[in-house]
């Protein structure tokens, strides 16, 4: 292996990953395993069943499967690897496929953020204009705004990776996390990252924080249509309509803005890689639930499917 990483296919990062005895790896492991599989059968039996059941081919339902889509590709960017490291105890990785996972992770990251903004323009549309709702929530619009979704996280997604496919690594390749993240990769770079690192905030701000503000607003504009409704009942029915979805932004913004406001240090590495891992895991395997759980729909077109 040369001196300095430049990309070329036989260079390699190790993933130091967790520190731990080889019981407790196991124990990781195993649960991991069991975690990772209902992350992917939960999420494959919502595309499954909003595909084959007429009844939730809705915007709502499209959005949904479109979530489990994401959920599905940043969970299996970053566990198989993990798994593979803690069974076989290989912690090598080749910068190609580091450069890969780091893409794709990155795409999943943006596409949530973008498709959750798009989720609640959608519960905000249903809440505050219910009678224009399928005037407005045409299927050439969600179809566009999903689609666009996937082409702007793509794009956001690429110049990182290609920047960081261009860097070199001199001092150290021991990457101390348990997958290629970018903040991770840049820090080992004996390259000037200055400007990156300036680029990465100002996306940081234009993307997460403004389609995070964005969601809040829908929120206050469907919070004020549903205090305006006269009936109990009728508020409950509005607010059950948005609660799902609502469930599902403070699972996935909780442990994100906890994670890149808190302070950082050395002795926090082993405490982010756990909540990194909290948001790769068990978000994806709650969100399932969190849809199936609360919406009738869902089970009565799982009943219909079993029926057919």
């Amino acid at each position: 292996m040369n001196d300095c990483v430049n990309g070329s296919s036989e260079d390699e990062f190790y993933i130091v990953a967790f520190s731990m005895s080889f019981f407790k790896q196991l124990a990781l492991f195993l649960v991991l395993l069991i975690i990772y599989l209902m992350v992917v059968l939960g999420n494959l039996t919502i595309i499954f069943l909003v595909c084959l059941v007429s009844k939730l081919h809705t915007p709502m339902y499209f959005f949904l499967c479109n979530l489990a889509i994401i959920d599905i590709t940043s969970t299996s960017t970053c566990v198989p690897k993990l798994l593979m490291i803690l069974l076989t105890q290989d912690h090598r990785i080749s910068f190609p496929c580091c450069i890969t996972q780091m893409f794709f992770y990155i795409l999943s990251t943006s596409g949530e953020i973008f498709l959750l903004t798009a989720m609640a323009y959608d519960r905000y549309v249903a809440v505050c204009k219910p009678l224009l709702y399928y005037t407005i929530m045409r299927k050439n619009v969600y179809f566009v705004m999903a689609a666009s979704t996937w082409i702007l996280s793509t794009l956001n997604s690429l110049p990182h990776t290609i920047h960081a496919s261009t860097l070199q690594f001199c001092i150290s390749h021991d990457i101390n996390n348990f997958y290629c993240d970018l903040n991770t990769v840049i820090e080992l770079s004996s390259t000037d990252v200055t400007s990156q690192k300036m680029f990465m905030l100002l996306e940081a701000m234009t993307i997460a924080f403004v389609q995070f503000l964005l969601t809040i607003v829908s929120y206050i504009f469907i919070i004020s249509a549903i205090l305006k409704i006269s009936s109990s009942a009728g508020r409950m029915k509005a607010f059950s309509s948005c609660t799902s979805h609502l469930i599902t932004v403070i699972l996935f913004y909780g442990p994100c803005m906890f994670l890149y406001l808190k302070p950082q240090s050395d002795d926090s590495k082993e405490q982010d890689m756990l909540l990194s891992m909290l948001y790769l895991l068990v978000v994806p395997m709650l969100n399932p639930l969190v849809y199936s759980l609360r919406n009738k729909e869902v089970w009565e077109g799982f009943v219909t499917l079993l029926k057919d």
